[in-house]
């Protein structure tokens, strides 16, 4: 069974981001996981007091549909690029061992991203650098970028796309349930979330480059030479 890995930084960053991938990676029987950077919430305001449930139902609602979920211990705003947060980040990608890797784009108005994007480049091509002699490490087969929404990426010019127009009810929902979780209310999907707004908005934009309803679109790390007759 190949692995899929998606790194970000908050609870929803790869929900947002690649939900709909992720979704289609479960139907072809990939091992699909999600690794969080921030497992520490203690100082966002918005759930105050329940930063424990918000990762709980974070990782409920992704194994309700098939996905894995890893949260490291950092705190938003409050990790940086060093020796220790690449090895843990490392360590996290050795216990995983993805065959296909994405990772947020480097350049965003979210300072999280931004660490968070400097800390998969490494720990995913040469995180066996930083790990203890012999730690079963292997570098992801391939590797891509996502982005975060207009709101947070800059300069994002996608090289590769993904129709998710058949799960794209579905990917919709569990951004939603997410977005509910932290507004502590029931979900109601008569009543989307402005996230699920800017992600529908984003994902037409992205289907309507590539010629289908709804898409998710990525840059490749490394482009490789495809057969295309």
């Amino acid at each position: 069974m190949p692995t899929l890995l998606a790194v970000g930084a908050h609870y929803d960053d790869a929900v947002f981001g690649v939900g709909g991938l992720l979704l289609r990676a479960v139907r072809k029987n990939y091992r699909t996981v999600i690794l969080s950077l921030i497992g520490d919430y203690s100082n966002w305001k918005p759930v105050s007091g329940r930063e424990q449930e918000l990762v709980k139902r974070t990782a409920e609602l992704a194994k309700a549909r098939g996905v894995e979920t890893r949260f490291l211990d950092f705190a938003g705003s409050r990790f940086e690029v060093t020796a220790e947060t690449k090895r843990a980040v490392s360590r996290a990608v050795a216990e995983v061992q993805p065959d296909v890797a994405l990772m947020l784009w480097q350049d965003d108005r979210h300072s999280d991203h931004v660490v968070a994007s400097a800390l998969s480049k490494v720990a995913l091509q040469h995180g066996d650098r930083l790990l203890e002699a012999g730690a079963a490490y292997r570098p992801a087969k391939a590797v891509y970028w996502y982005d975060n929404g207009p709101g947070h990426t800059i300069g994002f010019e996608p090289d590769t796309y993904v129709d998710v127009t058949d799960v794209w009810a579905e990917a919709n929902d569990w951004l939603g349930e997410l977005m509910a979780v932290v507004r502590n209310q029931p979900y109601d999907r008569t009543k989307p979330d402005g996230a699920q707004n800017a992600k529908e908005s984003l994902a037409r934009y992205r289907g309507a480059a590539c010629g289908v309803r709804y898409a998710e679109a990525l840059r490749a790390f490394r482009p490789r030479a495809q057969d295309i007759l």
